[in-house]
């Protein structure tokens, strides 16, 4: 079985998002493993999600969570990564894995129970994530599905660190009639962009895309030819506030200048629009454009994964699922973004490579 949420600037509370949570959580018998980027959960909603982790460890539950650890990366990604405080986890009494990266994120946002469903999406358990971001949340019962989870899983907690994790394949698995596969990044990252890249070029009817930047190369080059050949109806929405960072990083470091036309043609001439949110701040808002799914005909990929040079070298999971009904419903959600957000001026300077 299948399952997924969708979340709009506004359109639920917290409490509409942590009572399934709860619920799903509290269905644990015998394991949970718990990979997150960002906790920030306080309040009434956090003691409610913490008290459902607490009473699954007391009934015997093995409970580990794997977060993110801010190691003062020697990149600065956009936008920059959040701070969970390691104190507010170590109240819960389960064993933690700091997972640092140098120059990568522990970006995933999944948990495995009883090594026979995964909760994933591209949500932070936080209550800005939950409120005031565009967001999926998936749910997957399949043990084939966890097994594949459950590696990466310890992959990072046996290592940890986000280098090296995630360097294996996952065979098409069957849920319910429906082919399913995931994927995992860093160890797969590039072999994602360039999946997704292929079965955007290979659609024949329709092509939707949310994703706060854009920035993959397989992407931006699949993308420009879909342009040009206009055969097939493209179109997206991202976090304009971030694309403007991405677009003056470029400009102002040269490396991957030549990447701005490309992304600038796709912005200007597609129906492309993109969420002006607040720029990221110590204790500002996080109201970003934060889903990350394509569709491509029948075809709908979803998880953590930003379509960006970064996001494959983060450590990321995605589904592969084929489903009509999925995509109707996901192309759906991408058009009512979308449709929320006026469309995206690149800057001047971005129709040239030079720095």
């Amino acid at each position: 079985m299948i399952d997924a949420r969708l979340l709009h600037d506004g359109g639920q509370t917290a409490e509409e998002i942590a009572g399934p949570l709860v619920a799903w959580l509290s269905q644990a018998r015998a394991s949970l493993d718990i990979a997150l980027y960002d906790v920030r959960l306080p309040g009434p909603i956090g003691d409610a999600v913490a008290d459902a982790l607490r009473a699954a460890a007391s009934r015997g539950v093995a409970v580990r969570i794997a977060y993110n650890a801010d190691d003062a990366p020697s990149r600065k990604p956009i936008p920059p990564p959040p701070r969970t405080e390691p104190s507010l986890l170590e109240q819960l009494g389960v064993p933690l894995r700091a997972i640092p990266g140098a120059r990568d994120l522990m970006h995933q946002k999944f948990v495995v129970r009883d090594g026979s469903a995964v909760w994933t999406g591209s949500t932070n358990w936080t209550l800005d994530s939950w409120t005031r971001e565009e967001n999926v949340v998936v749910t997957v019962e399949s043990e084939a599905l966890a097994r594949a989870y459950a590696l990466d899983f310890d992959d990072l907690w046996t290592r940890g660190r986000v280098d090296g994790s995630g360097d294996f394949d996952v065979a098409p698995v069957d849920v319910g009639g429906v082919p399913v596969r995931a994927w995992f990044a860093p160890g797969r990252g590039p072999e994602l962009s360039h999946r997704i890249a292929e079965r955007i070029g290979a659609a024949r009817t329709r092509v939707r895309i949310a994703s706060p930047v854009l920035t993959a190369a397989p992407i931006l080059a699949v993308l420009n030819q879909a342009l040009s050949e206009g055969r097939v109806d493209v179109a997206g929405v991202c976090d304009a506030t971030q694309v403007m960072q991405v677009f003056e990083q470029w400009h102002t470091n040269g490396h991957s200048a030549w990447k701005g036309p490309l992304l600038a043609r796709i912005l200007s001439r597609l129906p492309w629009t993109g969420k002006v949110s607040t720029p990221y701040a110590p204790g500002a808002v996080h109201d970003y454009m934060h889903a990350k799914v394509t569709v491509a005909d029948d075809v709908v990929f979803v998880g953590s994964f930003n379509l960006s040079r970064s996001g494959e070298e983060n450590a990321e999971n995605v589904l592969e699922i084929v489903d009509a009904a999925l995509a109707e419903r996901m192309a759906g959600f991408v058009d009512a973004v979308r449709a929320r957000y006026p469309a995206v001026r690149p800057p001047d300077y971005a129709a040239s490579s030079s720095p």
